[in-house]
């Protein structure tokens, strides 16, 4: 069976590299960044290529731009200047246009550093062209992946490009699919698995692999808000969907035939959206029409707790409640800190939101792993692979 080659397996030296990152860091109100741990974990790849004299030229992109129209909202600037703060030994170039910057490539220096701009800006990207694949390649001699978390993606920087070039993967996918491979093919059991977010038609085939896996689902978000209603359980005015309820209802007793625990919230939290104001704690079974479920409640919390203090390995992705309103974000907060007090459990945390509504915590050095993969993150749970991760393979 074909393996992933990785840099840290071979020496690659004196090449020009092009190097696909994955710097889509969260920006605040003001466009600047608001938390830059993406960027902080490809700095072991970049140093580990640049002590090799290779050239880099990183692909990355920023947001979702509309339509590939280049928007300033979305230019790779930000990132360019961050990472020269980090790497104040080398030059970092943002390269407006790769295909009207021969001079800039053909000056670069392995001291110096080029950033392409938002790869997203060119519609070539999302179609996969292989003519765009193809000028992106012509600009070096190697091609690295370090982008784990768009890896599940089949753009042209992440499928493309490897038809083109001898291909390797960097040194954070690595340490990705070592983590992803040690909790989904040899997990120490019991395996809790907390699973939040807004939709379950999305995740139908992942909650079907996962009580191959699991031996507790605890449910919160809008997803437990489906099951609830699969079992003409009240949900008021809470978000769920509604045409998904016949395959909850499947679910439930699939897990039941697998001897799989879901574990769904008991009391809830609710209120409006965006305020503070007439929040109120009910049972599930006291919910009203005029309700809407935004967290979990003081019980559920007691129940979960206790269910994560005994895993030995533990797998989250997704809030368990509207977190970006502080009066909803304690169930999310418990479930953090009940993982990061269970000192024999192996954990792995990923997902944009759940790493937003933990990235000022302390004790983050208590958790194993956390994923800079959302996506990728379950699709790699689903299917045991990734295009991207296919692609290097080949």
């Amino acid at each position: 069976m074909k393996k992933i080659t990785y840099i840290d397996e071979v020496e690659i030296k004196n090449k020009r590299i092009l190097l696909r990152l994955d710097l889509n860091v969260s920006l605040d109100a003001k466009n600047q960044i608001a938390n830059d741990a993406r960027l902080q974990q490809v700095l072991p790849t970049i140093k580990h290529l640049l002590k090799h004299n290779n050239k880099i030229i990183i692909v990355s992109h920023l947001g979702r731009p509309t339509r590939e129209r280049r928007n300033s909202k979305f230019s790779l600037s930000v990132v360019a200047t961050r990472l020269q703060q980090y790497l104040e030994n080398n030059q970092v170039t943002l390269v407006d246009d790769y295909k009207k910057s021969d001079d800039a490539f053909a000056t670069q220096t392995n001291k110096e550093i080029i950033v392409l701009e938002n790869i997203r800006f060119f519609p070539g990207e999302k179609q996969n062209n292989p003519e765009f694949s193809r000028s992106l390649a012509q600009l070096a001699d190697i091609y690295v992946n370090d982008a784990f978390a768009v890896s599940h993606r089949t753009e042209a920087s992440i499928v493309g490009i490897p038809t083109q070039l001898p291909s390797y993967g960097g040194i954070l996918l690595k340490k990705e699919i070592s983590m992803m491979d040690r909790v989904i093919k040899d997990p120490k059991k019991p395996v809790v698995v907390i699973l939040g977010g807004s939709k379950i038609s999305t995740k139908i085939n992942l909650i079907d692999q996962l009580m191959k896996l699991a031996n507790h689902l605890l449910v919160g978000g809008g997803i437990a808000n489906t099951f609830l209603a699969s079992q003409d359980i009240e949900v008021g005015q809470s978000i769920y969907e509604y045409g998904e309820k016949e395959n909850a209802r499947r679910l439930l007793y699939e897990a039941r035939r697998k001897k799989t625990m879901i574990m769904l919230p008991v009391d809830a939290v609710c209120g409006k959206v965006g305020s503070e104001d007439n929040v109120t704690v009910k049972k599930i079974e006291d919910i009203k029409r005029s309700d809407n479920i935004l967290d979990i409640g003081p019980e559920t919390q007691a129940i979960w707790g206790a269910t994560i203090a005994n895993a030995k390995t533990i797998i989250w992705n997704g809030p368990v409640g509207y977190f970006e309103n502080q009066a909803f974000r304690r169930g999310t907060d418990f479930i953090y800190y009940m993982i990061t007090q269970n000192d024999s459990a192996t954990s792995v945390v990923g997902g944009g939101d759940t790493l937003a509504a933990i990235s000022k915590k302390e004790y983050l050095d208590k958790i194993t792993h956390i994923s800079t993969g959302g996506g990728a993150m379950l699709e790699y749970i689903e299917k045991g692979t990734l295009p991207g991760i296919e692609a290097l393979k080949n």
